[in-house]
């Protein structure tokens, strides 16, 4: 009977999750439930599936709002139905054209207009007019007095009680972004919008029974039901199952003799009995997809990275899908082929920021907008966002609402207000607050994606769903990931940067020679990451050092247990301590020296979680990945999640284990998993690591290059140019005879690209390079001028920055000179005329200049000193006791030590408080380490980025040096001249 119930997927507007509007249902003996959220469908695939559990009947439909004003309320008569309403909203999302009036008729679906409506004239047959129990009396007045055949009850359901009527309240100011007090009732759902017991609804209407009957055969013409079971993905990709299966093989036999040769025995067996799991479990056509998209990208010339579960998979090795050789590593093989595993495994598939357009692109084309759409994801109210959202909504000043969330329980935040703050924050979290984009998901459906979801047209412009991932995966959708990174990049750039500057074609794909080179080797044990994919951290340099990492199988190793979970429970450490001393350790229990001794007995990769779930405590594995999953956030179910515990540690017992040894294993178990990678993402990140550290190794100019301009490393630009310097290259300002929009090399000779300087105009910057390549160098500033068109600020940048340092003049001449020939109300146009005027001549007389004024240009305009290097720029000479490269000689003593701060990473301790670990440049433009404990911290805290002395004492773990901090101050610059 309830037609138009909201759930709080109506954003900013209901306040009930689908579990609640079913409990709530159940309580009041409701049989029949229609979820209409508005403008979206997000909720409805969680509903069926609640209803069905609770013994309810449930509808499906959307109500249709113009703003906020209620234009229409759709109800699906079934599946057909539901898709009818998705394509009509999303015909209107994507297109972003408002909602009409009236609706197209839809051969499936009622269509139901508020009361009084003005639209609402010589209804169809499958339109009616729903009125609400509180109009009941306005029947008799009314034009339907007489005739109640077009009137349906319509009681919409919106929050649970008058608490929740206030939490909505809230919800409607955030989203108007508005005063609590300045909300009209235009702008709120009305008072009464509850669930009330079935017999009191019906009994508004005992004097029309009519509209009740109206109703019952209404909501009897409904019906909505999923399959949660099946794959629904794409099933074939040939057309035939068969012709799919043919295909595989065929494609997995040729690429065995790529991978393996015609002489290895193990890849075939292996490859033989993948396909037949493969085929079985009906996972060809998503392979097949994969490849092909794999096909397509590598045609285009572009770099690719496959990992995920998938990887697992000699089968995918084979089809180019990924670069990690399973059999090498050997990876655990359960991890991929879990018989009880409904869904395939999974594919992440990066590519470079550049490029990863063109491959959805592709995609989207290939396989028809109809079937395919981006992955939606749902962004929740969180944490301090809830705090500064209700402050607005309240009118605290940003001082207080900063007190409130820094000081939450301190006593001036204790006041009626902020008292009904905190009762309203509690209730919001995790309320969906807005539909935003998955990281890369893609899912290709058999079925038009809208027999699922509406479809939503963000800015990346690609069709995207209305729900996220976990719901994708309970209908049984498996997504492909179609991730950019800036790594990839940074390779493939700094190929092409070695073929321009040096002549020479690298192959970045023979991982088999860069595992291999022993100078690549040198460079990975001695941590000279700087600018490498994922091993350029602080952390992970001193890891590295610390594992004296020699191989490709160690770096696999090291990109797990950088992970936050090992190194939180204690286990980092201990890996350390293991791999030192192997003799030195005592297994904790004799299953895991059998199933973890590659790794000392350590959890290292999410397939070591599975091995002791599954041979220490007895799960199956699909239990255990059950537990893996929902402990890295990939699964919903608490209840599941509950039982699965239980029968971890009843097993436990069963076995007869000594509590305390399960209670150390699942104190493993549940600090690691959440943040552990499976072995094929760890080894495929070791390989693209592997593929920068060659390139730096032998290439390390264009390598820092590269780097440069592709952004997103761990650390600021100025660390990379430091460290460009630092392998021999000549840093230049930039120059608009030498330097392009971004960063270039010439021989040794790094000119920073235009893109670097802080208020330049882009057009500005790349005006300067096209107009250089098409006509040729500048040789006067007037030319310049006459030929690039630009303006006064933009020329006074350049100037500051030094790029027409090619004339010889100084700054403060040059300045007067473009003051001159542009002053103000002079037009600024270009000119290509062969014949200009003369730029009238001047003299003026010798003007000072001071080296300082430039490194402060530079600082201003770059971000950090060029001419001049910060140490360049302290008052005092003194440079330290100690270097970075003596630490080592220096071990428990104290020393002082000067370092230009690099970057700190912020960690709260077991008592809550802060400690910090800092990395600095030496003089010499070497790394090291300090650490700083919240003692320290409370004397001689940080004051921003500069040049600190730092008084500490020399400590060593595992041969990689550290300074412990007891005092420090940051050094203060010699001034600007001009200030």
């Amino acid at each position: 009977m309830y037609l138009n119930a909201h759930t709080y997927y109506s954003l900013r507007y209901g306040t009930l999750s689908p579990e609640k509007l079913t409990m709530l249902a159940q309580k009041h003996h409701v049989q029949v439930l229609g979820l209409t959220d508005i403008n979206n469908s997000t909720g409805v695939i969680d509903f069926v599936r609640l209803c069905r559990e609770a013994g309810i009947r449930p509808l499906a439909g959307i109500e249709f709002r113009h703003n906020n004003t209620p234009l229409y309320t759709g109800l699906a008569k079934n599946n057909e139905g539901f898709r009818e309403l998705n394509e009509f909203l999303s015909e209107h999302n994507i297109s972003k054209t408002p909602l009409p009036a009236r609706p197209t008729p839809l051969n499936n679906c009622y269509f139901i207009y508020p009361f009084g409506s003005s639209t609402a004239k010589k209804l169809k047959e499958s339109e009616f007019i729903g009125i609400r129990p509180s109009q009941a009396g306005k029947l008799f007045s009314s034009e339907f007095r007489h005739e109640q055949s077009k009137l349906v009850v319509q009681q919409p359901i919106t929050f649970a009680d008058k608490k929740e009527a206030f939490l909505h309240k809230n919800l409607r100011a955030i989203h108007n972004n508005t005063l609590i007090t300045k909300l009209s009732p235009h702008d709120l759902a009305a008072p009464d919008e509850m669930m009330w017991p079935v017999e009191q609804l019906l009994k508004a209407f005992q004097d029309y029974p009519q509209i009740i009957k109206n109703t019952e055969k209404l909501a009897g013409d409904c019906s909505i039901d999923f399959d949660y079971q099946s794959v629904k993905n794409k099933k074939t990709f040939t057309g035939s199952r068969y012709d799919d299966r043919i295909l595989l093989e065929k494609l997995a036999r040729d690429g065995l003799d790529y991978r393996y040769g015609k002489h290895n025995r193990e890849a075939p067996e292996r490859v033989k009995k993948e396909l037949e799991i493969i085929h079985k479990m009906g996972f060809s056509a998503y392979f097949l997809i994969a490849w092909d998209i794999i096909r397509y990208s590598m045609s285009r010339g572009f770099y690719h990275v496959g990992r995920g579960s998938g990887a697992n998979s000699v089968v995918a090795y084979c089809l180019k899908i990924t670069n990690v050789d399973p059999i090498e590593l050997n990876l655990y093989f359960e991890r991929f082929i879990n018989p009880k595993r409904s869904s395939p495994p999974d594919f992440d598939i990066d590519y470079s920021w550049k490029e990863r357009d063109a491959v959805q692109d592709y995609i989207f084309k290939r396989y028809g907008k109809k079937h395919t759409a981006l992955l939606g994801a749902m962004s929740t109210f969180k944490g301090k966002s809830i705090y500064r959202e209700l402050g607005k909504v309240y009118g605290l000043p940003k001082k207080e609402i900063d007190e409130l969330i820094s000081r939450p329980d301190a006593g001036i935040n204790s006041n009626h207000i902020t008292r009904q703050i905190h009762g309203i924050a509690r209730m919001m979290v995790d309320f969906p607050n807005i539909r935003s984009i998955h990281a890369g998901g893609i899912l290709i459906s058999e079925e038009p994606v809208t027999y699922y979801t509406a479809l939503d047209l963000p800015p990346k412009g690609f069709p995207t769903t209305q729900w996220d991932m976990y719901v994708a995966e309970d209908i049984g959708f498996e997504k492909f990931d179609i991730l950019s990174q800036r790594g990839i990049g940074h390779i493939r750039e700094c190929a092409e940067i070695i073929a321009y500057n040096r002549g020479i074609r690298v192959d970045v794909h023979d991982i088999k020679k860069f595992k291999q080179d022993p100078k690549v080797i040198r460079q990975l044990k001695n941590g000279e990451t700087n600018g490498c994919f994922y091993i350029e951290s602080p952390g992970m340099r001193g890891l590295l050092k610390k594992l004296r990492c020699d191989n490709y199988l160690t770096l696999v190793a090291a990109s797990s247990i950088i992970r936050p979970g090992v190194s939180r429970s204690g286990m980092m450490r201990e890996y350390i301590h293991r791999f030192h001393h192997p003799d030195r350790f005592k297994y904790i229990h004799p299953v895991m020296r059998e199933q973890l001794e590659e790794t000392y007995g350590v959890m290292v990769y999410q397939e070591d979680v599975l091995k002791v779930c599954h041979h220490f405590a007895g799960l199956d594995l699909a239990d255990a990945d059950v537990l893996r999953r929902a402990m890295s956030g990939k699964f919903r179910s608490k209840k599941e999640f509950t039982r699965i515990v239980h029968k971890f540690f009843s097993n436990c017992k069963a076995k007869g284990y000594p509590d305390k040894i399960t209670r150390e294993v699942w104190r493993q178990i549940e600090s690691f998993a959440g943040y552990s990678f499976s072995k094929a993402h760890s080894a495929s990140y070791a390989v693209e690591s592997f593929q920068s550290l060659y390139l730096k190794t032998h290439y390390p100019l264009e390598f820092m290059v590269a780097v440069i301009n592709n952004f997103g490393g761990f650390f600021r630009r100025w660390v990379y140019f430091n460290e460009a310097g630092r392998c021999g290259a000549e840093i230049h300002l930039p120059c608009v005879n030498n330097s392009n929009y971004k960063t270039n090399i010439r021989g040794n000779r790094i000119y920073i690209g235009f893109i670097h300087i802080d208020s330049l105009e882009t057009k500005t910057g790349k005006q300067v390079q096209l107009e250089r390549e098409k006509h040729g160098v500048y040789v006067s500033v007037e030319g310049f001028i006459a030929r690039v068109g630009v303006g006064l600020e933009q020329l006074i940048l350049l100037v500051r920055i030094g790029a027409f340092r090619f004339t010889g003049k100084p700054k403060a001449l040059l300045l007067w000179e473009i003051h001159l020939l542009l002053g103000k109300g002079r037009p600024v146009t270009r000119s290509p005329s062969l014949f200009r005027e003369p730029a009238r001549k001047f003299s003026l007389p010798r003007l000072e200049h001071h080296v300082l004024e430039d490194a402060y240009d530079e600082i201003e305009l770059l971000g950090w000193p060029v001419t001049l290097s910060w140490f360049d720029l302290l008052k005092t000479s003194f440079r330290g006791e100690i270097k970075a490269r003596e630490m080592m000689d220096h071990v428990d003593r104290m020393v002082r030590m000067v370092g230009s701060l690099v970057t700190i990473k912020y960690v709260r301790t077991v008592k809550r408080e802060i400690m910090h670990f800092a990395a600095f440049l030496d003089e010499e433009g070497e790394f090291f380490d300090t650490v700083h404990f919240p003692a320290s911290l409370l004397h001689y805290p940080f004051k921003g980025y500069g040049v600190y002395l730092i008084l500490g004492k020399v400590v060593q773990e595992f041969g990689f040096p550290s300074l412990e901090v007891e005092k420090m101050a940051k050094l203060p610059l010699k001034a600007d001249p001009r200030a």
